[in-house]
């Protein structure tokens, strides 16, 4: 394939795969808690990272990504403590790191909207080789926090209260998925953009959520559709010219849509199969995916 030939599209999908792994595998934990949004702020909050990076002449991935971890332990803090105006708190956190990123890549030597865009919604030729060395060491420490603490992680974002009854350190868990939602988004920024990572986080789990019924079958079903959904938005991009940050979003969108039409025939089937096995009505036996509060089982 003639796309291989060349190191930049070698890189690019190199990140693409990392992204389409740690993406879900995050985003999984984000929707147990109710936090889909979550990754869209934290993008916000990289911005000023980013536009550090560019003003101080270090790496914008690095400096995004120490940027991004107090932006999320600020986040964590203020859904503790804020209350009656935590929602102010966070906007002013979101929209401030915005108006940041773009004050601080305008007033660095050679800034230019064109850095800018590239981060907010992705390029494929800007992925640098030092990029794709941190994307790399980032997305190693996401693999390692999602599946090594996985029952933890999952049992926090089930139900908080019994979780801190059974002895889990529920805090310190909640900062470390606060922490790795960070990392995540600088690991997509290069590939799908500040503005659009959040989406690659949240709609292959949803996609995932309408075939399987089982925490693990989920998780697996996402990141692969997380890893379908960007390899094929890169390899688009580069045959069609289009912004790879939003093909890669549509592609997923699309399989969310397509496996929703897939599930419902599915769960009409098996309603009528535990029907007939039961003897109750079809309108009593149609299994549930998610529990009543909308979280999916172990």
């Amino acid at each position: 394939m003639d796309i291989l030939d060349y190191a930049f599209m070698q890189r690019a999908l190199l990140a693409a795969v990392l992204v389409g792994i740690t993406a879900p595998a995050v985003g999984i934990y984000l929707v147990q808690r109710r936090q889909a949004l979550m990754g869209d702020g934290i993008g916000h909050v990289a911005m000023t990272g980013v536009g550090l990076g560019f003003l101080l002449s270090w790496s914008p991935v690095w400096m995004a990504t120490l940027v991004s971890v107090v932006g999320a332990v600020m986040m964590e803090l203020i859904r503790w403590y804020g209350r009656t105006r935590g929602d102010i708190a966070l906007a002013m956190l979101f929209y401030g790191g915005m108006a940041g990123g773009v004050m601080f890549i305008n007033l660095a030597p050679g800034g230019s909207n064109a850095n800018l865009t590239s981060y907010l919604f992705g390029s494929l030729s800007t992925v640098s080789e030092s990029d794709v060395t941190a994307i790399c060491l980032l997305a190693a420490f996401v693999v390692l926090v999602t599946l090594g603490l996985r029952r933890q992680l999952f049992a926090v974002s089930q139900d908080e209260e019994f979780a801190r009854v059974t002895g889990l350190p529920v805090r310190a868990l909640n900062l470390l998925t606060a922490v790795t939602a960070a990392v995540t988004v600088t690991v997509a920024m290069r590939v799908v953009g500040l503005l659009l990572v959040s989406a690659l986080m949240v709609v292959p789990v949803a996609a995932a959520q309408q075939l399987s019924r089982s925490f693990a079958a989920t998780f697996a079903i996402a990141v692969a559709i997380g890893v379908s959904v960007t390899i094929g938005g890169t390899v688009t991009s580069y045959y069609q010219d289009v912004p790879p940050g939003a093909t890669i979003v549509l592609l997923t969108i699309g399989a969310f849509i397509a496996l929703t039409a897939l599930a419902t025939p599915l769960n009409r089937r098996r309603a009528r199969a535990m029907a007939q096995a039961t003897g109750d009505p079809v309108e009593c036996a149609i299994p549930a995916t998610r529990d009543s509060s909308g979280k999916i089982g172990v």
